[in-house]
């Protein structure tokens, strides 16, 4: 018989005998057992406990009250036979990933395009821009197989509730993610093992018959009687029904030959811009966990207060992690966090953000945003002249002073920092709200307000700054076109783009969920 027993608490220093504890609890002999969720409950730092959610199998009967007979709730779908053109799927970032394998797997033989490489060689050019501060503008850390969240934590964590989240998560599972994203609270995959997932669901789609062109850019498309005609750069021109763009929020080029050429209907959406906060890795675990930190993973945090009608917020935490380098354009700085699957680094960084709203910036364009983007990232450019990113130390931000240098902390950044004040590069309101969130942030977590952690600039891409409108079909303002993730405007992060993708190639093959 499987049972389900909820609740199950042991102490962090215990973790590693998990099986002994259930056999010794239950007086059991022969068993099995899975791990179907696992949390850390840090309310109390003297008294942390790990809680788990077990399926345990044995003959035994097992009685108490939080235990119940176990019930698998995975999510089936179906997968309905295409008929007609192949789907064309643009871009292969979270979104375009789920969207092209669930078709692949209807039989529908995707055509995927994607402007940057494959996982393999868009590493090298990472590495290049990096370590060498040479940059493709098509392939970097915003743009190639796998996307933007390819070069992050990995994280998983999402807002959105949806059934289909564990079949995602069970997907990148069965393509090379480690098996503890499908039972902990905050799962992650590490950039080290999303490469390994990216490239083996492109394998099961060229199984399938699915047809990848890499270093092709999507150009345009029109609509002329029943179909489309999709022209991309460097190739033939392709006739579809159905275009599903998966584009990333970094995509600007082509959202704004979407608007001003294709005339697709969109609209302003509020974003947010701030810094990457950089502490030690073992300053914010102590904060966290105590004297149980030695026993438990690196430590998550995620904060949020509101000032002035504006929401202030850490986002993208990153334990054991590296600050990255992630403009897609030349003469702009952007950043962003990343971390390998064990995140070991001996820093622990994550943006720290405020929001800014359309009446920000809004001049009577609907692109007005992401001009207001791109003058903030060149503006941090400008500091240096460099890819020195801007940045200062606590201490001194939060005195409207600049440190003359770093101190206990030591940047993970690559191409090295400039100190300097980060009002050269930031609207005053922003620096207003990073100031309140600092503070307010340290009574939540103590040691946030840290003198000598590092305050890099800029965080400028958390989200797009326009929506791709569509109906409730899921389909834009030109008949056959499908927006689809975060650069339509419609998530946040893996997770959520992943299942919006999802939801965007079952909407088109009329797939279902089973109940």
């Amino acid at each position: 018989m499987k049972y389900q027993i909820s609740d199950f608490k042991i102490s962090p220093d215990m973790d590693g005998r998990l099986e002994d504890i259930i056999k010794e609890k239950f007086k059991l002999n022969k068993f099995s057992f899975k791990i179907i969720q696992k949390s850390i409950d840090a309310r109390h730092k003297d008294d942390i406990k790990i809680i788990y959610k077990l399926m345990v199998e044995t003959d035994k009967a097992l009685k108490g009250k939080n235990i119940s007979i176990y019930k698998d709730d995975m999510v089936k779908i179906t997968y309905p036979k295409w008929e007609g053109k192949s789907p064309i799927v643009v871009g292969f970032g979270p979104a375009g990933m789920l969207a092209a394998l669930y078709l692949a797997r209807c039989n529908a033989k995707p055509i995927i395009i994607e402007r940057g490489s494959k996982i393999e060689e868009r590493k090298e050019e990472v590495n290049d821009f990096l370590n060498h501060k040479v940059l493709n503008p098509n392939s970097n850390v915003q743009f190639g197989e796998g996307g933007a969240g390819a070069f992050s934590d990995g994280k998983l964590v999402s807002n959105v509730k949806s059934p289909l989240i564990k079949y995602i998560f069970n997907e990148f599972y069965i393509h090379g993610a480690k098996e503890n994203i499908l039972y902990e609270a905050k799962p992650h995959i590490g950039t080290d093992y999303l490469e390994i997932v990216v490239k083996n669901i492109r394998l099961e789609i060229e199984k399938l018959g699915g047809k990848f062109y890499f270093n092709h850019k999507f150009i345009d498309a029109k609509r002329i009687n029943d179909e489309l005609i999709v022209k991309v750069e460097g190739l033939d021109d392709f006739k579809t029904n159905h275009l599903l763009l998966g584009l990333g929020h970094s995509a600007k080029d082509t959202i704004r030959h979407m608007y001003n050429d294709m005339h697709m209907d969109m609209e302003q959406k509020a974003f947010s811009m701030g810094v990457r906060v950089e502490h030690p890795k073992e300053l914010i675990d102590k904060a966290q966990y105590g004297k149980f930190y030695k026993y438990l993973p690196a430590a998550y945090y995620k904060l949020s207060t509101h000032k002035n009608d504006r929401g202030i917020y850490t986002f993208c935490m990153c334990p054991g992690g590296y600050v990255l380098a992630s403009t897609s354009d030349d003469f702009s700085i952007v950043t962003n966090g990343m971390s390998n699957n064990d995140r070991a680094n001996f820093n622990s960084n994550s943006a720290l953000l405020v929001d800014v709203k359309p009446s920000d910036y809004d001049k009577g364009n609907v692109l007005d945003g992401i001009d207001y983007q791109e003058k903030y990232e060149r503006l941090a450019f400008e500091i240096s002249k460099d890819y020195k990113a801007p940045a200062n130390l606590i201490k001194e931000f939060l005195n409207d002073e600049v440190a003359k240098s770093l101190r206990s902390v030591k940047t993970t950044y690559p191409h090295g920092l400039c100190l300097t004040d980060l009002s050269k590069c930031l609207p005053s309101y922003v620096i207003e709200g990073l100031k309140e969130g600092i503070i307010d942030f340290d009574k939540k977590l103590h040691g946030f307000n840290y003198d000598d952690a590092i305050l890099i600039g800029i965080e400028s891409r958390s989200s797009s700054p326009v929506r791709v409108l569509r109906n409730e079909n899921l389909e834009s303002s030109i008949k056959g076109i499908y927006p689809m993730g975060e650069g339509a405007g419609y998530a946040g992060g893996i997770t959520s783009a992943a299942l919006d993708g999802l939801k965007v190639a079952m909407k088109v093959a009329k797939g279902e969920i089973l109940k």
